[in-house]
């Protein structure tokens, strides 16, 4: 565990690492085998309810985690619907819960069960999705997020490995039905992998691709130091000549609040079209000789950008965080785009397809605020200011893959 810290410390008075327990054989050996490495931890359980036995099956691993000595809770699902994407969906609603216990109880860090056959079948899976080099690393050992830092380190270590631990241990835990079912592609690769012995090779591709993706990173990050911008706008100056595709395709997912970077085949078309174009919720334009990255108008109309109640901390369009006293923000104040038609003085100069996907404060139908652009209408609104936050940073900033031979600038598990 020391290679994937850097950890709080294991004594009270701190905040614990929090830890996602399903209650199934990887998460629950997750469970005991953190209890092992310490003391301070926080399970959280999550039910979906989306088959009648989850509630009783929350209450069972409840159970056998205060038997193993780990403190946990309960987290309650109750909008969750059977429907299209529902794994997608259920996915993340859990994710959003678990970091929101996490900031509660004070956690900066969240383990997660994924195992080694977990990472064979990802691999299998973006193989055959046509995957670039990125996405054939897989999962991370270590992914940040702008909440908590999303750990998993089990996967060097295989799904019948875990559950030999729990047996020899005496452990018993739940089995979800939905892993057995063959409409998920995920089990269908399970299945297939197993019955052609491929595991350790997928396991092995992703962690190839993993210690290429953190040199390329590197790499990539000392390109966006030298040439691009970041503004508090949520653009970015990227120059007088466009990044590489692969630079540019980072700055794309975080400008766009993508949870995936855009096809790189998009990308190299984008670049070769001579760069004035959209894509996966951006905009590239050329203004005063320079090119910027900005969002889309189209995008920021979508409804994860539509407007919202303001109050302290909202997060809006997903890259926006709110700041601003709770008095100020009466009933009826919202947050949404300001939109074209704001005069010249107001944009400060900006061009009108910058500014349209700013957010804005409004207020019984009137724009009243717009920080960015340091204008308000009236100073009552000063004290307004949005945090430009992308959800995901441009290049990984996290671990990947295991080194096979001595390399100093690698931070991670050796193979």
């Amino acid at each position: 565990m020391d290679t994937l810290g850097p950890w709080l410390k294991d004594e009270p008075g701190q905040p614990p690492v929090a830890l996602a327990v399903s209650g199934g054989g990887d998460s629950l050996a997750l469970a005991w085998l953190a209890r092992r490495w310490r003391s301070n931890l926080l399970a959280l359980v999550v039910d979906h309810g989306l088959r009648p036995e989850s509630a009783a099956e929350a209450q069972l691993t409840l159970a056998r985690l205060r038997a193993m000595d780990v403190p946990a809770r309960l987290i309650t699902l109750t909008d969750l619907t059977k429907g299209p994407a529902m794994a997608a969906r259920a996915r993340k609603a859990r994710y959003a819960r678990m970091v929101q216990a996490c900031q509660q109880a004070g956690c900066v860090d969240l383990l997660l069960g994924h195992q080694a056959d977990d990472q064979a079948e990802t691999a299998w899976m973006r193989s055959n999705a046509g995957s670039g080099p990125d996405g054939l690393a897989a999962m991370g050992w270590i992914t940040h997020t702008p909440d908590v830092r999303l750990v998993r380190p089990l996967l060097g270590v295989s799904r019948a490995a875990l559950r030999n631990t729990l047996r020899a241990a005496g452990q018993t835990w739940v089995d979800d039905p939905s892993n057995l079912d063959l409409r998920a592609e995920r089990v269908r690769v399970r299945f297939a992998l197993n019955e052609s012995g491929l595991s350790e090779q997928f396991w092995c591709l992703a962690m190839d691709a993993g210690f290429e993706r953190m040199a390329r990173d590197r790499a990539q990050a000392k390109a966006l130091a030298r040439t691009c911008a970041f503004l508090p706008h949520g653009w970015v100056r990227l120059g007088q000549v466009l990044p590489e595709p692969a630079v540019l395709s980072g700055l794309i997912r975080a400008v766009g609040a993508q949870q995936y970077p855009p096809a790189p085949a998009a990308v190299a078309r984008l670049c070769k079209n001579g760069g004035a174009g959209t894509l996966a919720g951006t905009r590239l334009a050329r203004w005063r000789d320079e090119w910027f990255l900005i969002r889309e108008q189209a995008g920021v109309a979508a409804p994860v950008a539509a407007p919202v109640a303001a109050s302290p901390g909202i997060v809006w369009d997903s890259r926006f965080v709110l700041h601003a006293p709770s008095a100020l923000l009466r009933c009826g104040v919202y947050v949404g785009a300001a939109g074209y038609g704001l005069e010249r003085k107001i944009r400060a100069g900006w061009p009108a397809l910058f500014c349209a996907g700013l957010p804005a404060l409004w207020w019984q139908g009137q724009l009243v605020a717009v920080p960015h652009l340091e204008w308000c209408r009236t100073a009552d609104w000063k004290d307004a200011f949005f945090e430009f936050r992308p959800p995901v940073p441009v290049t990984g900033v996290g671990v990947y893959g295991c080194k096979k031979v001595h390399d100093k600038n690698y931070v991670g598990p050796v193979g």
